[in-house]
């Protein structure tokens, strides 16, 4: 078993929907051997960061240029196993923070999330899910942000509840976003 695998089976989860989204994310990779890899059209693995700054009254987000709402950072795994270095990756790419770090490998949280069809680069992409795991990054809120112009139109640190109003996704905010704000307290 995989160091990423072993580490969802070990992930206690802590809310009704951890625990589906768990059970359904060691299926898909039991039965799925290209699950790290975005050609999977039906579902593939992700991660992201939920990034505060040391006194954690502070929350990183980017705006995001898909969804079009303030949101974490994350990307695909693209074939890496390693989705806490992936999400790290994808904290300095998309906001330039140079400062971030995991303050743990552990997983913060896991999730199930929908990707609505959407053009990337001038190409369709179905509708399919992302298998995302989550980690804690801790990054110095005086560093240099930087727009990522191919993902997002915006990067900013907020209050918590501050990130939670900015976000324009419903569901994010109630399932995800008020959990992983509540966890970092």
């Amino acid at each position: 078993m995989s160091d990423i695998r072993r580490a969802i089976w070990d992930f206690v989860p802590r809310c009704e929907q951890e625990e589906k989204d768990k059970a359904f994310i060691l299926d898909f990779l039991a039965r799925n051997p290209d699950a790290f890899f975005r050609t999977n059209p039906v579902a593939h693995m992700t991660a992201s960061a939920w990034v505060v700054n040391p006194a954690r009254d502070k929350v990183l987000m980017v705006y995001h240029r898909i969804y079009d709402s303030w949101s974490w950072t994350g990307g695909h795994a693209d074939g890496d196993e390693d989705l806490a270095a992936v999400a790290l990756r994808e904290v300095k790419e998309e906001t330039g923070v140079q400062s971030a770090r995991l303050v743990s490998g552990e997983i913060l949280s896991l999730e199930v999330l929908t990707v609505d069809g959407h053009e990337k680069r001038g190409a369709y992409v179905s509708s399919h899910l992302h298998l995302n795991v989550t980690y804690l990054v801790e990054a110095d809120e005086r560093d240099a942000l930087k727009v990522c112009e191919a993902e997002n139109s915006g990067v900013r640190w907020f209050t918590p509840e501050g990130a939670l109003q900015a976000s324009s996704e419903p569901w994010f905010v109630e399932r995800i976003y008020k959990k992983l704000v509540d966890r970092t307290r």
